[in-house]
């Protein structure tokens, strides 16, 4: 990772002298933007993307209260095991124990962190974010798509999500409960302002994590397209689907990590603008 690059051909500070702009939510971009201050990049926060609860509870409250009924609970995202199991823990003294009869499967290491956060076990971790490789890892789980059919599986998620994976379940015939957990929303910030520092020449990259922090970016700047905005400037995305979403508002030049985390990001931003020894 980006220890490794260090003990190679870049400087101990290869992003020395680089301003990167991170758009992840406030509260949760402390990781990155450790590692990329730690590698002597100066981090501009704009938070693209703001966290909070659903509006109503109660699409969570009734699947909570027959929790053991679950066959499977797949958990897509950290935000959402972070509000469901502070919801169960508000709503049952006996949280845990109530996950035992199902299996717990998380998408992402970042995910399964914190489930485990949480004091639960985790059964099965899908390295592949895209709904297409999580629906493959668990028809590989259960050894075959026959062995889908009839099984009971909650997904407690954000309001928006790609419904690929619960459609694909309920085609093979499983009964799919998709609560929703939590909502992103776009901050209310005066995006003149965010637009004037690229058009200054002062930012060399900028860090997508979701497609929604690339939609935000874009209606927060005002613009349908972002190809003249950034032009010059390093894009780095964590995964496929929010690559996409960058190409769809014009950019076509993005940088993408093979494993979506904060730290891969940041090692290919580092590997496309670092500077050599």
């Amino acid at each position: 990772m980006c220890s490794d690059l260090k003990k190679n051909s870049y400087g101990i500070r290869p992003l020395a002298g680089r301003r990167v702009m991170v758009t992840r939510a406030q509260g949760q971009s402390g990781d990155m933007t450790a590692l990329l201050e730690s590698l002597g990049a100066t981090v501009i926060q704009c938070p693209a993307i703001e966290i909070r609860e659903p509006d109503s509870w109660d699409g969570l409250d009734r699947s909570l209260v027959g929790l053991e009924e679950y066959d499977w609970i797949v958990f897509t995202s950290a935000n959402g095991a972070d509000f469901f199991f502070r919801r169960l823990t508000e709503k049952r003294a006996d949280a845990l124990s109530a996950l035992k009869g199902s299996v717990v499967c998380a998408i992402g290491p970042l995910t399964a962190r914190a489930v485990e956060a949480a004091g639960a076990r985790v059964d099965l971790v899908i390295g592949d974010s895209k709904a297409e490789g999580a629906i493959a890892a668990i028809i590989g789980r259960l050894e075959g798509e026959p062995q889908v059919r009839g099984l009971r599986f909650l997904i407690p998620r954000a309001k928006v999500a790609r419904e690929l994976l619960p459609a694909r379940l309920s085609e093979l015939g499983a009964k799919v409960d998709v609560v929703e957990v939590y909502r992103t929303v776009k901050p209310d910030i005066d995006g003149r302002e965010i637009a004037g520092l690229f058009r200054h020449g002062t930012i060399d990259a900028i860090t997508f994590t979701s497609s929604s922090t690339v939609a935000n970016f874009a209606a927060m700047t005002g613009l349908d397209t972002l190809a003249g905005l950034l032009v010059g400037v390093t894009v780095a995305c964590i995964g496929p689907v929010t690559a996409a979403t960058a190409r769809q508002y014009g950019l076509t030049d993005v940088l993408q990590p093979e494993t979506y985390t904060a730290a891969a990001l940041v090692e290919s931003i580092v590997r496309a603008i670092g500077k050599m020894e």
